[in-house]
């Protein structure tokens, strides 16, 4: 018997709704709970399609506000200190920042207070664009977002057992970047494992 499934499936909803919701968010024009509403609505529609059209292995956490990279950035608790997370939940003004940079209100020119985002560059050899996660020497990481749980519960609820999908650790660090000499990534990984494992425990629990 042939399985079907998918690796992932389209965030923007049917009518383009997540584009308009941020683009709303952005301008101040809809507040947080109204955007989260509107991914939790993408997500349930999705979750039902695939399971109306026969799909065994659905998956879940493929959805993204922004970027699946800068997701996992989230998760790990790997902030760059220029925008003042000082550990906990990252909250979405930190992760926006990130995405998009901050720019002092009411100024139209660049000022030393404004922060610039993180840097972008291509998903590989599309034309998909991620955040590059940034290191340094004494990098910590912390499970700082468990989105990924929170996805697979949702779906659940609905009656849908879905198959979580995550960025593993090592491409998380070979995507990323150092400015350091002699700080290969791929060093990091010893550190960056446990908090893989706090959020698979997690899943299992869930």
């Amino acid at each position: 018997m042939a399985i079907a499934t998918n690796l992932g499936f389209p965030r923007i909803g049917p009518r383009r709704e997540l584009k308009r919701a941020l683009e709303d968010y952005w301008s101040g024009k809809l507040d947080e709970k109204t955007l989260l509403e509107t991914g939790r609505a993408i997500r349930k529609n999705n979750w039902l399609l695939q399971k109306e059209l026969g799909l065994h292995h659905i998956p879940s956490n493929d959805f993204s506000f922004y970027d699946h990279v800068l997701d996992t950035i989230a998760m790990v608790g790997a902030v760059p200190s220029r925008y003042g997370w000082s550990g906990g939940a990252v909250n979405l003004a930190t992760y926006f920042a990130m995405a998009r940079g901050v720019q002092e209100k009411g100024n139209a020119e660049k000022s030393s207070s404004d922060l610039p985002a993180m840097e972008m560059t291509k998903w590989f050899d599309t034309n998909y664009h991620y955040i590059v996660p940034e290191f340094e020497r004494g990098q910590r990481f912390s499970l700082s977002s468990i989105t990924p749980v929170d996805a697979f519960r949702e779906a659940k609820a609905l009656g849908i057992s879905t198959r979580p999908v995550l960025l593993g650790p090592i491409s998380f660090l070979l995507l990323g970047k150092t400015k350091e000499p002699n700080l290969q990534p791929l060093s990091l990984l010893d550190k960056l494992l446990p908090v893989y494992e706090e959020l698979f425990l997690q899943l299992a629990n869930a």
